[in-house]
């Protein structure tokens, strides 16, 4: 996976959180989520921005961030 689909998918959980938080029911990776699955989708927004760091770690350099 690349820097740039791991930024999609951070971006989709933010619209994600966004769209619960104003209401809505969302669908992510297949899932219908609502309010109560909003801790889920904050856990999976962190999951994937630290995927995104790690091709900014220093170590990022040594090979591609594996996941």
């Amino acid at each position: 996976m690349s820097k740039a689909q791991a930024q999609k998918m951070v971006d989709a959980y933010i619209a994600a959180e966004l769209d619960v938080l104003d209401g809505k029911t969302v669908t992510v990776n297949g899932k219908t989520m609502g309010t109560e699955d909003l801790q889920a989708i904050r856990a999976g927004r962190l999951e994937w921005e630290r995927r995104v760091n790690a091709y900014s770690s220093p170590n990022a350099g040594f090979g591609q961030a594996q996941f």
